[in-house]
């Protein structure tokens, strides 16, 4: 398997994460509430994938490397500040977002960018044109695409309970906590959905050629950042994505 990632672990990975984790200044500390929920969910799929979790796991290792480098690559020129390598759109709003807003608001800005936005060009570095046109090898990518779901739905109670304790919340907002697990649980399941729709048209873009693919993507661009309004305003976010959907869904080409 070829491209980028190729012949790194979740390992070295981690490694990059703790690194960058330690040697953020303190001016940019918000950015370490995604960068520490991610650290945790990449060991526990890291955890998964020892353990037998998926069909095929040296491509979902493959594949996940590939994905947290999106993450890192656009953390890095945030961080720089170099106008010349400036992060997308999606992930721009969520480097910028007010460094006092709560830390699930921190999360699900970063959720936004990686899931909606990275995650179906990720997939597509570790899937070729022609393993597309093999129904079975797409069905096995398919399912343990699926498999993350498991992986972080089990996250979900711990990771509410590293946020609260970051930032305090309000009584209602810890009366309401099962039910936040449970529109947690439902709103990754529909975005992930969405993504493998989304990762299908830019595929059909690429045959297209380069100048398809980036239209594409720029549409894929353009819907991530416009979520970026409801996830900040104001009132029961994570029930509100339960009801309203949290994925993003590219159009079919005109």
């Amino acid at each position: 398997m070829t491209g980028r990632g190729a012949g790194r672990t979740l390992q070295d990975v981690l490694a990059r994460m703790t690194e960058t984790l330690e040697d953020l200044p303190p001016q940019l500390r918000a950015r370490r509430v995604f960068l520490s929920t991610y650290r945790r969910t990449t060991m526990a799929v890291a955890d998964a994938i020892e353990t037998g979790s998926f069909e095929d796991p040296a491509w979902v290792e493959a594949w996940d490397v590939a994905f947290a480098d999106l993450y890192l690559e656009a953390l890095a020129a945030d961080v720089s500040g170099d106008p010349r390598h400036r992060p997308s759109r999606p992930w721009r709003a969520a480097f910028d977002a007010p460094a006092d807003l709560p830390p699930i608001r921190h999360v699900l800005l970063g959720i936004n960018a990686h899931i909606n936005y990275d995650l179906p060009q990720a997939l597509l570095q570790v899937i070729s044109d022609g393993d597309f046109e093999d129904p079975v090898l797409v069905g096995r990518r398919r399912r343990d695409h699926e498999r993350i779901d498991a992986v972080l739905a089990a996250r979900v109670a711990a990771e509410d309970e590293e946020l609260n304790a970051q930032g305090g919340r309000p009584a209602l907002d810890r009366v309401l906590a099962p039910l936040n697990h449970v529109a947690s649980r439902r709103f990754l399941r529909e975005a992930r959905g969405k993504v493998w729709h989304n990762t299908t048209q830019l595929q059909r873009a690429r045959l297209a050629g380069a100048d398809a693919y980036a239209t594409r993507l720029g549409e894929l661009e353009v819907l991530s950042a416009a979520r970026i309004a409801d996830l900040l305003a104001p009132g029961q976010i994570l029930l509100r994505l339960a009801v309203g959907g949290f994925g993003v869904l590219l159009p079919p080409e005109g």
